[in-house]
Parts: C-alpha cells; structure tokens; sequence
C-alpha cells in the first residue's frame, strides 16, 4: 500500500484541481451508492444464508450440520462487510495520526495525562505486531516516558477499530463499550504503573544508545481525495492480510455453534467457575490470532452459555498478550520488562473477567 508519507509528497499543478474536484465528487457518489447496497444485502443476510444452507445445499433443518453450515454462510458476508465500512471509515481517520504525529503528540507528556493520551491514540493508529519495534523506538528516542508508551502499546491491538466495529456489529453497543471502557483501563493503568517501576535500564542497550535524527519531516497535507484514496488502500492491505483468519475464526465459531451443547461451554467458562478466567487467560496468551478472526469464535462462545467476563478476558489475552508479539518485543525489551509487563497487563485482564462474571 502506498505510504501516507508517500501521498503527502503529491503536489497538484493549477490545472489538475478540477479534476482533483471530479474524482472526488466521483468517489463520494460511489459511496452513498455503496451504502445503499451495503446496507440492503446486510438486512437480507439471514434469509440468503437460510437459503443456501436448506434450499440449495440440501442439509436439514434443526440439525447441527446444518445449524453450522447456516451460521458459517451468515457470519462470513456479515464480518467482511462490517470489516470493510469500519476499516474504510478508520482509514479516513487514520490518514490524520501518521506514526510521526502520534511521537510528536505524546513527546514531552507528564506521566497519566500523557498514559490517558495515548491509549486513546492507540485506539486510531496502526499496529500490528511488525510494527512494534520501531514505534517503540520512535517513541522512546523521541522522549516519551516508558509507561507512556507501554499504554500505547497495550492500546493499539486490543481496542483497534476492527474490534469495535466487529463487537458493534455482530453483539451490539453495550459488549462493545464495555470492552472499550475495559480496555482503556487497563491499557492506561498498566502503563501508570510500569512507569512508577522506573525500568527504562531494562531497555535493549542498543535502544537506548539509538539516537533520533534531529531533522523533523515536513508537514503532511493531505486532500480529501487523498484521505478517500487511503482508506480504500488500507481495506486492500488489512483485509488482505486478515482475512484467512477470519475465515478459520468463522469456521471454528460454526463449529461450536453447531456441534457443542448448550451447557458444556456454561460448565467450563461458566461463572461459577473460579478456575475459569485463569484458564482463558492462559490459554488465549499462546494463539496467534487479530481481533477479526477470535471475535467470530467470542460470538459462539457466548451465544453456548460461556460467561461475558471468562470470553473477554479469553479475548483480550489472545489480542494484547500474543506470544509472537512478545517474541518480537524481545528484541527490545530484557526479560524481566516483558515479565512485568505481561504480568500487569494480565492481571487487569483477570481483574475484568472477574469483576464482569460478578456483575453479569
């Protein structure tokens, strides 16, 4: 995908603005027509996914071949097109957070405002596990305090716009704020505390010794039909890049959909159950998963009976705390950082799931 720094280099001679205004009025067009279709498949998902499953497949009704078969062509049209608007809709948005405004912006914050600040930036800028490493330094060198940026870190992948707009669309608004409500705290608090342990020396050294270069890039300026064009560029490069996982994601939550009793998830990530948020915790840390491939596999979780705070905690221990993130961040953080990190994170994990399966 083409760089927004990239993009921002463009410059439009006098005589191309006009056709700057036609593709722009072109693409806006397009898209109150993509709306209108958008929404009249989404409303009719049920019945078409009903109607492949029995009319045309043959399975029969009320059966748990069928029964899965039915929620698999439901959820598969139904998680792309929620993925595409939101991932659209935020890349719009994102075109205004390069990397390098985020640094500039938390530069130079004092210690919980600036934790605050950045969780809440988390939630609109890119990240993903490759990118780790040089935000991190960019962050470090650039002058952010250490549990600054440990909130921007826990942030970014857990309460990223694919899991919002994916809670939203497929468990409705109240799951949704309560995961971002839950997230913010513990990406805020996390980073409070790893920054009152003052452990900048359990920094790599070669980070430390890492020097920013002083000359500052110019101002990025952007045209509307800049940012359109981003954001249909990043629908191309994050779908691109998950949609295998929301597939096997899917295909798993048809899966227990179908073929798993309705007490056994009840009995197991029940909320009876004390053992129950530990274990999620522990078994969510080693998948490999983005927020669109487990939320299909939260949604039929939920829907056999398993508890609210046993599957968010299961969730946001596969999101924040994935091993191969922590095998990446080896490279600079020592040991004993990654340990307290992963311990402090996970902690307000468990903390949620309890609090949650008291409460619901």
């Amino acid at each position: 995908m083409e760089t927004l720094e990239h993009r921002s280099c463009r410059t439009y001679p006098e005589n191309q603005r006009k056709f700057i205004v036609f593709y722009l009025l072109a693409y806006l067009g397009l898209g109150v027509i993509s709306i209108g279709i958008w929404w009249f498949v989404y409303i009719h998902l049920l019945s078409v996914s009903h109607f492949i499953t029995y009319s045309l497949l043959k399975f029969t009704k009320a059966t748990h071949i069928g029964s899965a078969v039915e929620f698999f062509f439901y959820d598969i049209p139904k998680v792309f097109m929620l993925l595409v608007l939101v991932v659209f809709c935020v890349g719009v948005i994102r075109s205004f957070f390069t990397p390098e405004r985020t640094r500039k912006i938390l530069a130079g914050k004092t210690e919980f405002f600036g934790n605050i600040i950045a969780a809440l930036l988390g939630i609109v800028t890119p990240f993903c596990s490759c990118s780790a490493v040089p935000l991190f330094i960019g962050f470090v060198t650039a002058g952010v305090p250490l549990g600054v940026t440990f909130s921007f870190l826990i942030s970014a992948p857990m309460i990223n716009e694919i899991a919002l707009g994916l809670l939203y669309g497929l468990m409705g608004w109240k799951i949704a704020a309560l995961y971002l409500g839950t997230g913010l705290s513990i990406a805020i608090i996390a980073g409070w505390v790893i920054g009152r342990f003052r452990m900048e020396n359990y920094i790599q050294d070669w980070v430390r010794e890492f020097r920013a270069n002083e000359t500052s890039d110019a101002e990025v300026k952007l045209t509307w039909l800049d940012r359109i064009i981003y954001g249909k560029d990043a629908v191309k490069e994050i779908v691109g890049r998950v949609w295998i996982y929301i597939i096997l994601g899917i295909a798993i939550g048809a899966g227990i959909h179908g073929f798993v009793p309705e007490g056994f998830m009840a009995s197991i990530m029940g909320s009876g159950s004390w053992w129950a948020v530990p274990l999620a915790v522990i078994i969510g840390i080693p998948i490999y998963s983005n927020a669109a491939g487990i939320i299909p596999v939260v949604e039929a979780l939920l829907g056999k009976g398993a508890a609210l705070g046993t599957v968010l905690a299961f969730m946001m221990s596969v999101i924040a705390l994935s091993l191969p993130e922590m095998i990446i961040l080896r490279n600079v953080l020592k040991i004993r950082l990654i340990l307290t990190f992963v311990g402090i994170v996970a902690g307000g994990i468990l903390l949620v799931g309890y609090l949650f399966n008291m409460i619901i």
